[in-house]
Order: structure tokens, then C-alpha cells, then sequence
């Protein structure tokens, strides 16, 4: 840093840069002058239609890029609903399966899952030249987008394919990765990564589109991951590896870090201990340093125990200052050779080593590899394939161990066979933190060709007609699967003469092989509730009741809460009070109530549990004079409480 004072006043433009950076990264472009912001770029951010510009800047660029932005901005009436008979555990698990198409459930998350999440993995569509992609489309109604244009099977899919002929082939993928991930970022903690795998054809787009979305100085890594065992023989070069894009949010390349990895058996070996130190094995590990701006503390001569002077090496320098040696020297931890005449080296105790750091390239030794990942698969499904190219849980794993820590929420939004929830659980079997996972698939139909399946496919002839279907159950039987292996350890190791209950005790909780699941669907309210413009008054009587048929109070909780941005693992729990029904979310968090007839005596009786927002129906109050004066009492007898009605 510059000890000259710059005898100016603050560059109010560049602090406005940078607050706006903060919020639209892929609003900050290049200019000959340095720094600037892309205001075509800001205007469209702050548009709901297209905004036409053609000035040109360095970035990257596609024909759609603005119809993607305005997808990812436009809101969505649309909802979640609870599907409580295929789900596990579901009033007490706090991971979450939600059925439906990603961009949609991205969105309304929002509100429940801004900053909240630690850690996202993706796996999304590689546009290999047969891949099927989603085809997202603003200008129309959803669903009269999707009718004429014929991409919706019966279960409501759009996916259509992305030929390698085609005019558009990148930036049809372009155009929808793009909203899905500026919607991902919003998601990520602060200090949160992504994780997104991908292969060569378009990792190049992909490093420039997780520039803009994120930010060029929020990039971490490109893991290499080996995921064959030989080469293919059909090919001239064969693709033996797969990338893994590393991204941060916006303090993590700055001040956050992976979590140390378990030392892998190489590195244990080189643990030795020569001179019988009682603090155990060690390593030695090399004592100098490259000279950079080292101080002058960092240059003196070091005499061994056999008396031979000895000065840093030519073009470098000591690693510590000689302060630091001498004490390091006293307390037995400098390594001059078994003769005592070798340059000094630190000892570096097996007992206090935290693990080892990774790097880049990560070997199918070590991780796994797609012969795994299905072997994996076809174990628990009966020795069928039933998915192409699963991932291997040891590949997940280790993405969880550097990124994860206690009471953490994982997100993965194509989620596929649901790899990284069996990953999950596998890391809960040996360390219970208390990690949570959320993953969101579209129900592919199974009959037709989609991304993984050729039609009919031997999953669909097992009787799997969805992926979702397929998930779901991967991770029904990977939990009961290591819940029994988890019972039969304890049951071994409390047998054992010697046992310690305090093992068992010290786990934070038992480990959550539940899972809620919830599917996407459109608002529970009848569309007269959004756009009262479209009906005329001849036309009320139809909707004296404003919830659309079929719809249970599940379906409004669950909607309450999100609208409330709430998160849906809470639990939810259904009680009696003065003879009407209420859904308690936890705790005092949220009272739901859709009975009819609520009154001042109810009101009254409401008041005294002190919730801090309670919801009714407009059609639970007689007429207005009665929600007013239930309102009125609420905020005289409970003050805290927030009423709101729909």
C-alpha cells in the first residue's frame, strides 16, 4: 500500500461501481478507461420486457441472453404441494425431494433460501449433441407456450432436444443454464461454492457464464476428475476425465476455506518415526522458502549438530525467522538427518495433522469413477440398470467433506438419481452433522427419450415411469440400507466389554435418512386472485370460493410459508384450539388457521399462545367487521403477532 495521500476527494463513480457490482455482477463490463457498468445490461435487470442494446463490450454474448435474464426476473404464481404418502418421515425429516421443473422451484425458493445454502452441486445437461434441454419461454402464458409449441408430454415435460445442427446449439444451452444460475447464486451463503460438473464441450461457456453470474475473481477451481478406468478403443483421443467448475459467492475467495480432507494412505505411510519421539510418527517437510519480500529475520547461517554451517541455499531464504527456528530447534522438532549433517527440515506430527489440502486433479483411486457410480446403482436396485452415468458417492463425498460443516444445506437441482442424497447419507453414517440436502428433478417421462434414457428403457420396464420416481426410491433404500448398517455397528460396538457410551452420546443427533417431498403445481388460489382484470362481475359467483378445488390445508401451509419465506423443513404440527383446527409451524413461528367462523372469542384464545404471524382465510370471517375487529383484538392482546389473510 502507497504511504502517499491521494489529496483528492472519494471517487464517488467507482464506489457506485462496486455497490453495484455487489448486486448485478454481470452488470460490471471493460472499457478503455477500466471498470464501468454495462447499463443495457442494468436496465434490462430492472425490466420485465426486452430492452434493446447494441453496444459493444468485452463479454460474453448470445442471440436469447436477453430473453434469459428476463426469465430469470419475471415472478411466478405458481406453488408447491406436500406429498406427504411418498416421503419419509415426513413430519419429523428436514431434507427435501421436490418434483418439477428447476427454474420455477428456484424461484420459489427464494424467499425461504436466500443466503441459506452452503453448498450447491449440479450435474445439468453436458449438450452433447443428444441431450434434451429445458426450453424456457417469457413472452407467452407458460402453458400456452407449451401447448403450441408441442414440448409437454402427459406429465407436463418440456424438454426438447439440442441437436448439434442446430442454428442455436450453444445458446440454446446457454439460455437455460443462464437464469438457473443467477437464481442459484441468490441461494448461496456468502462464503457458499457451487459445484457444477460438466465435460469439454462446453466448460469454455461455462467459465464465462460463471463469470458473469458470479464474478471472474469469485472462481475457485477446475477439478479434473478421472472417471474411466482405460481409454475407449474406438477413439482416437479418448475424454478419460470430466470438469468440475468451482465457484464462490463473494467471500469465499477471500476469507473462506475448504475443509481438510483425511490423509490418504500415501501420505500415511510417509509418517515415520526415526529418532523413537514420543509425540509419535512424523514427517519432515522442507525448511526454506522462496525470498519474495522475506525480512532480514529469515537470513542467517544454522550450524547442524555435527557443526557444519550451513546458509539458506542460493536464491532463497529460511521459511522462519531464527527466533522461531531456535524454539522449534529446543523443542525437538527440527530434523537435521539420521547422521545430524543434512540441511534442517520441520517434523510434522501425524497427531497433529488436520488432513491434507486437495488439488485439481482427482483420480478415480481416490473418487470413484462411472463404473462405481452404476455398480452402486445396480446394487440397490436389484442388480438392474436403471440409470446411465450415475455419479459415484465417493465423488459427492468428498465434494460434501471440503465444503460442509455442521447443520449445513446442500442443493442440487438436477439431482438425477438422486446421487448426492445416498452421498449424503453415507457421510451422516460416519460423522452426524446434521447436514441437510434439497434436491429438485422434472418428473422426465420415462417412455420417451430424455437425457439418460433411450425409450423404453429398462427402468421404465421395472416400473419406474418418471426419474422422479426413480430418486425418490434411490433414496428410500439407501436410508434404510445404511440405517441397518448403522444399527448393526452400534449394537457391535455396545457389546464390546470395553465401550465407551459417550461414543454413541457425542454424535450431535441420529442421523435424517427422511425426506419431505413436494411437487410443483400451480397456485392453490383460482386465478381470479391474481388477475381480477380478466373476470367481470357476471362471472363472481364462480369463484365465491377463492382455492381451487382439490386443494387441503397442507397445500395453503405450504404455500403460507413460502410466501412467508419460511424454510419447509419446519415442523408442522396440527392442534385443536377452541374447537377450530390450526397448523402450528415451529412452534409459534406461523399459526395457519382455515376454518370457518373466526371470531373475537377465537381471537381471543389465539392470543394467548403469542404466535408471531397467523393466517386465515378471507372466507373464514363472517364479512369485514369481523376481520377487523379479530385484526384490532390480535394487535391489542398480542402486540408481536402479524395477521394476514388470504
Amino acid at each position: 500500500m502507497s504511504d502517499k495521500l491521494d489529496l483528492q476527494s472519494p471517487d464517488l463513480v467507482n464506489q457506485n461501481i462496486e455497490k453495484l457490482a455487489a448486486l448485478f455482477p454481470n452488470c460490471v463490463t471493460e472499457t478503455d478507461s477500466g471498470k464501468a457498468i454495462d447499463f443495457d445490461l442494468l436496465r434490462q435487470e430492472l425490466n420485465h420486457e426486452v430492452v434493446e442494446g447494441t453496444k459493444e463490450r468485452y463479454r460474453l454474448e448470445w442471440p436469447g441472453k436477453r430473453e434469459a435474464i428476463v426469465t430469470a426476473n419475471l415472478p411466478t404464481t405458481n406453488t408447491l404441494r406436500p406429498v406427504p404418502e411418498e416421503s419419509v418421515d415426513f413430519e419429523n425429516t428436514e431434507n427435501l425431494y421436490i418434483e418439477g421443473d428447476n427454474l420455477e422451484v428456484l424461484k420459489l425458493l427464494q424467499e425461504s433460501y436466500l443466503g441459506k445454502i452452503k453448498m450447491i452441486y449440479i450435474d445439468p445437461p453436458y449438450n452433447t449433441g443428444n441431450d434434451f434441454i429445458y426450453r424456457d419461454n417469457f413472452t407467452q402464458d407458460s402453458d400456452e407456450f407449451k401447448a403450441e409449441s408441442g414440448q409437454t408430454d402427459e406429465q407436463g415435460n418440456r424438454l426438447v432436444p439440442n441437436l448439434e445442427t442446430s442454428g442455436r446449439y450453444h445458446s440454446d444451452w446457454l439460455s437455460m443454464m443462464y437464469p438457473r444460475l443467477k437464481l442459484a447464486r441468490n441461494l448461496l451463503t456468502d462464503d457458499g461454492v457451487i459445484f457444477i460438473s460438466i465435460d469439454d464441450n462446453e466448460v469454455h461457456n461455462l467459465r464465462k457464464l460463471c463469470d458473469e453470474v458470479f464474478g471472474e475473481g469469485n472462481f475457485v477451481a477446475n477439478i479434473m476428475w478421472q472417471k474411466k478406468t482405460s481409454p475407449d478403443a474406438r477413439m482416437n483421443i479418448s475424454a478419460a476425465h470430466d470438469n468440475i467448475v468451482v465457484y464462490g459467492r463473494n467471500t469465499f475467495v477471500e476469507s473462506g476455506e475448504f475443509n481438510y480432507l483425511p490423509l490418504d494412505a500415501t501420505r500415511k505411510n510417509s509418517f515415520t518415526n526415526p529418532d523413537n519421539d514420543p509425540r509419535g510418527e512424523w514427517a519432515s517437510v522442507d525448511l526454506t522458502g522462496q525470498t519474495g519480500r522475506a525480512p532480514k529475520s529469515q537470513f542467517y547461517t544454522i550450524t547442524t549438530p555435527t557443526g557444519i554451517k550451513m546458509p539458506p541455499p542460493d536464491g532463497r531464504c529460511w521459511a522462519l525467522a531464527e527466533e522461531t527456528f531456535n524454539k522449534l530447534r529446543d523443542d525437538n522438532r527440527i530434523w537435521f538427518g539420521q547422521e545430524g549433517s543434512n540441511r534442517p527440515r520441520l517434523k510434522k506430527f501425524l497427531s497433529e495433522s488436520k488432513g491434507q489440502r486437495p488439488w485439481t486433479w482427482w483420480d478415480n483411486k481416490s473418487v470413484g469413477h462411472n463404473q462405481e457410480g452404476a455398480q452402486e446403482l445396480k446394487s440397490l436396485f436389484d442388480d438392474k440398470v436403471i440409470f446411465d452415468n450415475p455419479k459415484p458417492t465417493r465423488l459427492l463425498r468428498r465434494i460434501i467433506q471440503l465444503s460442509t460443516n455442521k447443520d449445513d444445506i446442500i442443493l442440487d437441482f438436477f439431482s438425477g438419481s438422486a446421487t448426492i442424497a445416498h452421498a449424503l447419507f453415507k457421510e451422516e453414517f460416519d460423522k452426524c452433522l446434521n447436514r441437510k440436502f434439497i434436491l429438485v428433478q422434472l418428473p422426465e417421462d420415462l417412455s420417451v427419450g430424455t437425457n439418460d434414457f433411450k425409450a423404453n428403457s429398462e427402468a421404465y420396464k421395472a416400473g419406474y415411469k418418471t426419474i422422479c420416481e426413480i430418486g425418490k426410491e434411490r433414496i428410500r433404500r439407501a436410508g434404510k440400507k445404511i440405517q441397518s448398517e448403522l444399527e448393526d455397528r452400534q449394537q457391535k460396538e455396545s457389546g464390546k466389554l470395553d465401550f465407551d457410551n459417550s461414543k454413541l452420546e457425542t454424535r450431535n443427533s441420529k442421523p435424517d435418512f427422511g425426506f419431505r417431498v413436494f411437487r410443483l403445481d400451480s397456485s392453490n388460489m383460482q386465478d381470479v386472485y391474481y388477475r381480477p382484470q380478466d373476470y367481470n362481475q357476471g362471472m363472481m359467483d364462480l369463484f365465491a370460493d377463492n382455492l381451487k378445488p382439490g386443494r387441503t390445508a397442507m397445500d395453503l401451509v405450504t404455500q403460507v410459508m413460502l410466501d412467508w419465506g419460511l424454510p419447509l423443513s419446519l415442523k408442522i404440527e396440527e392442534v385443536e384450539l377452541a374447537g377450530k383446527t390450526i397448523y402450528k409451524v415451529a412452534a409459534n413461528s406461523l399459526y395457519c388457521c382455515f376454518d370457518a367462523g373466526i371470531n373475537e372469542a377465537f381471537a381471543k384464545e389465539v392470543a394467548k399462545e403469542q404466535p408471531l404471524r397467523i393466517v386465515f382465510r378471507d372466507s373464514s370471517f363472517a364479512n369485514d367487521t369481523a376481520k377487523e375487529n379479530v385484526k384490532q383484538l390480535l394487535k391489542q392482546l398480542s402486540p408481536d403477532t402479524e395477521m394476514r389473510v388470504i
